[in-house]
């Protein structure tokens, strides 16, 4: 039976509850154990341990003829599975539904856009699934039948806590050595079919990044550019957008109460503008500091009946007096709170904008060997986008370690499956087209590396994130790095000692500095080669790797 008729057959099942009201929801996934009510009225739920975050290992696309030369089958993240496979996936998802006692069907869209706007239904067994999905994804738009995927709507099975039989799937999926056994959960998708199965993973990220991962991979045939970003909106209008990796504070520094948000996730750059993907926000939870994160904290925790509020808080410590612990992560460290965009202060409702004006790559060296800030030429902005660089720190079990160098291409590395030329030059496109100006925001370590330096004084970063931003930089002189290339300028908006804009000038030891920094661009150099030198990319952008 082919795959539509099947799904009707299912939906027309009298189990099926279709695109049930947000307190019914809520009041479902309490009576049925899913989730216990928070002292706010947040729900907090836990999943098992193989659960706690993506499982990337698990994550796996299908390998047809129709995308052999489209989809980078050579990059590490992009993991294939045979079309047999994953029918019997499917064929598991099938029969795991029909023998549910309830189904959860919703209908709604990723894309703020009305132009391409991908419709989605989603079938779980689990209501919570079905809640996510009603802070994440949009409600279907007006002039959806206007979209480029009106007709070509997308499918998800979710059975979040069941398993695969191990046996059934024996040299089909991977070998998981913490079980013993064959896997037995698949977060997969079928770009040709339009179906995506998670089945085994109870983490409710795999729903959202399935969807994003499918849009990463439509889009660009559309010439339109999806951005693993934060984006917000200034009073005149002006856009600008985050890029960065977890750590380097695109989240904290996206939420500006003088511009409105657009989303801190998932956008698209089209012909008309920028626009959110999704309806929600899904926040890192660990550490947060009500503080420093006001908006994101309000947004999770602020009290309200718990039909009303349906904030879904994922693996964070609760006390038995309902109150949470957010900084004691024995669980996880990376508990999470999903919750609609409408909880925050400052939003722009309908998610969409015009083109941007600036553009910043964020990243945290612990190196401490780049600016704090630096403009990017087109070429360089196009390097920098492909090694999406960051920082990570190996561990202080011991005392200071060495900084890790962590490469995550379009910094968004798990969920860009196409050729890296689809991207880079899309860039390229927009950038002739429009007068951005992209300029890289180091938000880590000054002075010397981690252990040794201190980290970049986050109001310093955020007078040089807002004068980029009010354009206060065009009329700054700059120079060029010896090593990396970038320029880096005399003197910023809101800096009073220039000394810390160059790097150099802030190390006691002028010496230690040249090593460090000719050992991270050999690490720029190593990535280069291992991972995009095959791919026949403009050498133009190959020139502005460090150091060559």
């Amino acid at each position: 039976m082919e795959f539509q008729a099947r799904l009707a057959k299912l939906l027309a099942s009298k189990h099926a509850r279709r695109n049930m009201a947000r307190p019914d929801l809520i009041e479902e996934c309490v009576k049925h154990k899913e989730a216990v009510i928070s002292a706010c009225g947040a729900l907090a739920t836990w999943n098992p341990a193989d659960s706690t975050g993506r499982s990337p290992a698990d994550t796996l696309i299908v390998r047809r003829p129709e995308n052999e030369h489209t989809v980078d089958w050579t990059a590490a993240n992009n993991l294939p599975v045979d079309q047999r496979t994953f029918d019997m996936m499917v064929n598991d998802a099938f029969r795991t539904l029909r023998g549910s006692k309830k189904l959860y069907v919703s209908e709604r869209v990723v894309g703020a856009d009305p132009a391409y706007a991908l419709p989605v239904t989603t079938v779980a067994n689990h209501a919570l699934t079905q809640l996510f999905v009603d802070n994440m994804f949009r409600p279907v738009p007006r002039g959806i039948t206007r979209s480029i995927f009106a007709d070509k709507p997308f499918t998800i099975l979710a059975c979040p806590y069941d398993k695969f039989h191990p046996e059934r799937y024996y040299n089909r999926l991977r070998h998981d050595h913490t079980l013993g056994t064959t896997s037995t959960m698949a977060i997969a998708v079928d770009f040709e079919r339009r179906i995506a199965v998670v089945y085994g993973s109870a983490y409710c990220g795999s729903v959202k990044k399935s969807m994003f991962t499918v849009m990463n991979y439509l889009l660009p045939e559309a010439g339109i550019l999806p951005l693993h970003c934060s984006a917000n909106e200034g009073k005149k209008g002006d856009v600008a957008l985050l890029l960065g990796l977890s750590g380097t504070g695109k989240t904290t520094l996206s939420a500006d109460p003088a511009r409105a948000l657009l989303g801190d996730d998932e956008h698209g750059w089209s012909d008309a503008g920028v626009a959110n993907f999704e309806n929600g926000c899904y926040a890192k939870l660990i550490d947060l500091d009500p503080k420093k994160e006001p908006e994101i904290h309000h947004a999770c925790f602020h009290k309200a009946p718990y039909k009303r509020h349906g904030v879904i808080i994922e693996n964070a410590m609760i006390y038995p007096d309902g109150e949470f612990d957010l900084y004691d992560d024995r669980l996880t460290p990376n508990s999470r709170g999903s919750y609609p965009l409408k909880y925050l202060h400052n939003i722009k409702k309908s998610s969409r904008a015009g083109h941007p004006s600036v553009i910043l790559f964020l990243t945290a060296d612990a190196n401490g060997v780049l600016p704090p800030l630096a403009k990017l030429t087109r070429e360089q902005a196009m390097f920098w986008f492909i090694m999406g660089y960051t920082s990570k720190l190996a561990g202080t079990e011991t005392g200071v370690t060495e900084p890790v160098s962590a490469f995550s291409r379009f910094f968004g590395a798990p969920f860009m499956p196409r050729m890296p030329d689809d991207y880079v030059q899309l860039l390229g496109r927009k950038l002739d087209e429009h007068p951005t100006q992209v300029y890289l925001i180091n938000t880590g370590w000054s002075g010397g590396p981690y252990g040794v330096g201190k980290r970049m004084d986050i109001t310093l970063t955020r007078a040089m994130v807002k004068a980029a931003i009010d354009g206060k930089l065009k009329k700054v002189r700059f120079r060029k790095d010896p090593v990396f290339k970038i320029l880096v300028p005399s003197s910023c908006p809101g800096v009073k000692d220039a000394k810390v804009l160059w790097p150099r000038n802030t190390w006691k030891d002028k010496k230690a500095y040249d090593v460090r920094a000719r050992k991270l661009a050999r690490d720029f150099q190593a990535k280069w080669k291992k991972s995009f030198a095959g791919h026949g990319l403009d050498k133009a952008i190959a020139d502005q790797c460090p150091g060559k």
